[in-house]
């Protein structure tokens, strides 16, 4: 990508050992433990200019996004990252654990709601026969 001008990628310092660092992907969120990929726009997008760290997975993901980009802007690489990240986030797509939580609890809430309800008119009916 640095070829083309549309990013900036910070290599590792020369001459010193790579720090370890458990670092996480800026898209898929998951653990860096090596050869991370920083990513930093470049000086012509407007502000405010973003970074990124990358796994490999999600860095090859991106550069294939960006050869099938048509876009010549400076604005490239934060599209492409965009694309990028709408697909492999892990909470874009609702997951199906996470679905059938959220219908349990509306199956309780329902079933709450209808047995207070007939509790209520119950009661009602108890008190209309009292009082004849």
């Amino acid at each position: 990508m640095s070829r083309s001008g549309s990013a900036v990628t910070i290599p590792p310092e020369e001459g010193r050992r790579p720090r370890r660092r458990n670092t996480t992907c800026s898209i898929c969120t998951n653990h860096i433990w090596f050869e991370s990929v920083y990513l930093v726009e470049p000086e012509e997008v407007p502000d405010p200019r973003l970074s990124w760290v990358l796994c490999k997975s999600c860095y090859r993901a991106l550069l294939d996004e960006m050869s099938r980009s048509p876009v010549r802007s400076p604005l490239r690489l934060r599209i492409a990252m965009g694309l990028v990240a709408a697909e492999r986030w892990p909470h874009a797509y609702s997951s199906r654990m996470r679905a059938y939580l959220s219908d349990r609890r509306w199956i309780v809430f329902l079933a709450v709601g209808f047995f207070v309800a007939m509790l209520l008119h119950l009661v009602l009916i108890v008190m209309v026969a009292g009082l004849k």
